[in-house]
């Protein structure tokens, strides 16, 4: 694995590198790093040259600027900047949750740098009838944050949501799983306070990605929470048919291989 930092407009973002292939980016949501996103990219590199890095503000990836609030399309110009460093022609893009919004804007805006993405349950909140309700939840789960700390937000976000935080690393957990968990606890307050309000509201430009080079999926475990519900009413918004990967919202960590093999059946050769 090769590693490296990649200056942008207010951020330094830390990428990994591994395998050999047609180029494949990965993009995580949340407050996810390039190391949840290791085991998949290490089932998928004797196919691909897998990027994987820590988005801006998470992780390695420090800003270089104020500490505002995330817009999708800065992020998006991230990703894109990962790829003309990385030399190569269009590439495959793996995509989950805000993350999945972000390589959507990627794709609508550059699409001649994407050959196909695939988009794992992208949280579009606002194309839902009750759209309100989660922009109160968001603003709400912000409040609780201010006055309570980033425990009692999370829980709150979480109960309704149907996502769990991440846990606490447990002494038993191999060291880099240890690493990895540490780093996201401590990515969680950024995401909620800075991304969660301003992701949520992101709208795919169904105009731009009519026709599209792109595959719309969601989790088999995930079907009838409210992440399934956001992917369904994407899918409806871009008139595309959705299809399913395994596991549940992290299946991409919980199965890498068995979710590799999915995925690649997507991304033709």
């Amino acid at each position: 694995m090769d590693t490296g930092l990649l200056e942008v407009p207010g951020a330094r973002l830390y990428f990994e590198v591994r395998g050999t292939g047609p180029a494949l980016l990965t993009i995580l949501g949340g407050g996810g790093d390039a190391a949840m996103a290791g085991p998949l990219a290490e089932a998928l590199s004797a196919h691909f040259t897998v990027i994987t890095y820590d988005r801006r503000g998470a992780s390695r990836s420090p800003l270089t600027g104020p500490l505002a609030e995330q817009r999708i399309e800065v992020h998006a110009d991230d990703a894109l900047r990962l790829l003309r460093a990385a030399g190569s022609g269009p590439a495959y893009v793996f995509a989950t949750h805000s993350g999945a919004l972000i390589a959507l804007d990627l794709l609508a805006r550059h699409p001649e740098r994407i050959r196909r993405l695939v988009a794992h349950e992208p949280p579009a909140f606002d194309l839902l009838p009750d759209a309100a309700h989660w922009r109160r939840l968001a603003q709400e789960a912000v409040d609780v944050c201010h006055r309570e700390g980033i425990g009692p937000a999370m829980r709150k976000f979480g109960e309704e949501t149907g996502t769990a935080a991440p846990p606490e690393p447990d002494p038993g957990l191999p060291p880099w799983v240890r690493d990895m968990l540490t780093r996201i606890i401590a990515n969680m307050e950024t995401s909620l306070l800075y991304e969660v309000r301003s992701f949520g509201a992101f709208v795919p430009d169904a105009r731009a990605l009519r026709d599209a080079p792109l595959v719309l999926a969601s989790g088999a475990g995930t079907r009838g929470r409210l992440i399934h519900r956001a992917t369904l009413a994407v899918a409806e918004h871009l008139a595309v048919e959705p299809v399913e990967l395994p596991g549940d919202y992290v299946g991409y960590l919980r199965s890498p291989a068995e979710f590799a093999t999915a995925l690649r059946e997507l991304l033709p050769s």
